[in-house]
This record gives C-alpha cells, sequence and structure tokens, in this order.
C-alpha cells in the first residue's frame, strides 16, 4: 500500500486488526495499540522483520513502513532523505491512516528516527520500543574502536574504504558488507547465517546508506531532549552489539523518563537473531503490561 504525502509515495503495510471481540465477550470489541514498524539501515527495508514480529499482531496492528529512497518508497530528492524528514514523514502517514496515539518500536536507525520523532511529537506517543539503538553520534566513534578491537582485516578496510563516510558505490558492494559484516551483527553462527540471507531478500538502497552517514549521522545528539519524552518506553540492548554498543543503551535508559531496559547478554546488534524467544517476550510483556492484556499463548511462527 502506498500514500502519496510530502511529495513523495510512502509504502506501507498494515499486519493485524485493530478492532478484536474482547477475550471473555465476543459482543464487546476491544481496540489494540497501532505500532508503526522502523527499519534499521537506512538502505534496507521492512521485510527484515517477517516473519519475526507476526506474534506480536495478536497485541498490537503493525503499520511496517519503508522511508523514502528507501525499499518500496519512493526515490525523490536525495536532499530530503534525512532524520527530520523521516519522521516528517511518519506524522504525515499516522494523520494519513486516522490514527491518534501510536506506538513507535525502531531498531537501530529507526530507533533513531523513533526517538527524534518523540521528541518533535511526544503528543501523539502511546509508547516507545527501542532496540539496539543510539541516541547520539559518539556512537560510531565508540563502534569504530569496537571494531579495531574485534574484527579482522577484511571488516576493518571496508568499513574505512565505504562506512564510516558513506562511500557505496552500489548495491552489489552493500550486500556484500553485510554478508562480510554477519558474524559481527550477531552471536553465532546460525544467526550470522539467517542475517545474511535476510540481508540478500531486502531491496538495498546504497544510495540512502551513503546519504545518512555522509550527512545525518555524524551529527545527531538527541541526549540532550530525551527527558521530554514522556510516554512509556522499552529499551532492548545487546551485550556484543559492536555498531551501537552497549554503552548506548544505557545512556539513554538514564535519560528517558519511564523506562524498562533489557540488555540480551548473549547477543550482538541483531538480538531477534541472536535472542529471539527473549526479545519478543520483552516486548510483549510491555506491551501487556502498559498497554494491552492477552491471555493468549505465544507460539513461534515457523
Amino acid at each position: 500500500m502506498y500514500a502519496h504525502i510530502n511529495g513523495t509515495r510512502i509504502f506501507f503495510d498494515i499486519d493485524g486488526k485493530e478492532w478484536v471481540p474482547a477475550e471473555d465477550n465476543d459482543f464487546v470489541l476491544r481496540q489494540k495499540p497501532v505500532c508503526f514498524v522502523l527499519h534499521g539501515g537506512p538502505g534496507s527495508d521492512h521485510t527484515s522483520y517477517l516473519p519475526a514480529l507476526d506474534p506480536l499482531t495478536r497485541f498490537m496492528q503493525l503499520v511496517y513502513v519503508d522511508y523514502r529512497g528507501n525499499g518500496r518508497s519512493g526515490f525523490s530528492d536525495e536532499q530530503t532523505w534525512t532524520i527530520a524528514q523521516n519522521v516528517e514523514d511518519i506524522e504525515a502517514l499516522r494523520r494519513y491512516l486516522g490514527f491518534e496515539k501510536i506506538v513507535i518500536f525502531g531498531q537501530s536507525y529507526g530507533g533513531i528516527v523513533a526517538q527524534s520523532y518523540g521528541i518533535r511529537y511526544t503528543e501523539n506517543l502511546a509508547a516507545l520500543i527501542l532496540v539496539t539503538t543510539a541516541a547520539s553520534h559518539s556512537a560510531f566513534d565508540r563502534a569504530r574502536e569496537e571494531l579495531k578491537r574485534r574484527g579482522n582485516g577484511a571488516q576493518i578496510a571496508i568499513a574505512e574504504k565505504y562506512l564510516w563516510d558513506g562511500r557505496f558505490p552500489d548495491n552489489e558492494t552493500y550486500l556484500d558488507y553485510y554478508r562480510l559484516f554477519a558474524d559481527l551483527y550477531t552471536g553465532s553462527p546460525e544467526s550470522a547465517r539467517l542475517f545474511a540471507g535476510y540481508a540478500a531478500r531486502e531491496i538495498l538502497s546504497y544510495r540512502a546508506l551513503n546519504r545518512a552517514f555522509g550527512g545525518d549521522l555524524k551529527t545527531f545528539d538527541f541526549l540532550p531532549d530525551l527527558s521530554r519524552i514522556i510516554c512509556p518506553a522499552l529499551l532492548i540492548g545487546g551485550r556484543h552489539d559492536w555498531i551501537t554498543p552497549v554503552s548506548c543503551t544505557l545512556e539513554i535508559a538514564e535519560r528517558l523518563a519511564d523506562c524498562k531496559t533489557v540488555i540480551m547478554e548473549e547477543s550482538s546488534h541483531s538480538v531477534f537473531s541472536d535472542q529471539y524467544d527473549e526479545t519478543l517476550a520483552e516486548i510483549i510483556a510491555f506491551v501487556r503490561e502498559r498497554l494491552a492484556s492477552s491471555p493468549e499463548p505465544v507460539v513461534r511462527p515457523s
């Protein structure tokens, strides 16, 4: 599905019903929270969460979004591919779909956009779910040091040549980067295999990644403003995350007014690959405690 907003075409997909019969009375309807799912990258798309987030549809209606210049959305003027414009597109999509308060789930770059939205449109947020993300450009100085400590020669070389300043020449090189770094983004050979497989099926946009790493990601800093976010927040970090190190998670936690923080001890950046059941259980518990409730058991998708 597409929304023509803010001068471009934004792709979105809705999974799950918003209104469902109450568990104890079929003649009464209850409204589930609506959650916008913001993907990482930038330069990837929403499909990395399929089918991982499917069980959440029992508790929330999910709205998957591809940013402008990413995935199936329009490739408008590259000068508009910014964190601030992503925020305005999310807000315009919220109004377009007629939602009031929304939950926002954001991982990695998606978490950066989610924090920026929370600062700009606090009144429209019911809750934030932030996963392996950062609130300041200083994260990438830490990531660079982590890579020097933990990476091999090939990984360090490709990051210096292409990543840190946003200089990927094409999508093939971008995909090669993900394949080469799979063992750093994850914590086991099986997780690395899954990570590389999901990356290969995405619609990649090296131009979007270059625009971010060569621009916004060098200067953004939300730390002074995070206290303005007053909605409930769940913050999940990975103990062995290299690209948004766990110190980034902890400094966000110190500044959010109403925050539950969970560190996945056996995970790197891709917590859904490394500790899927534990990560999903934390999200469901947060939603049930702070936003909704359901006695139904959760079954992992096959």
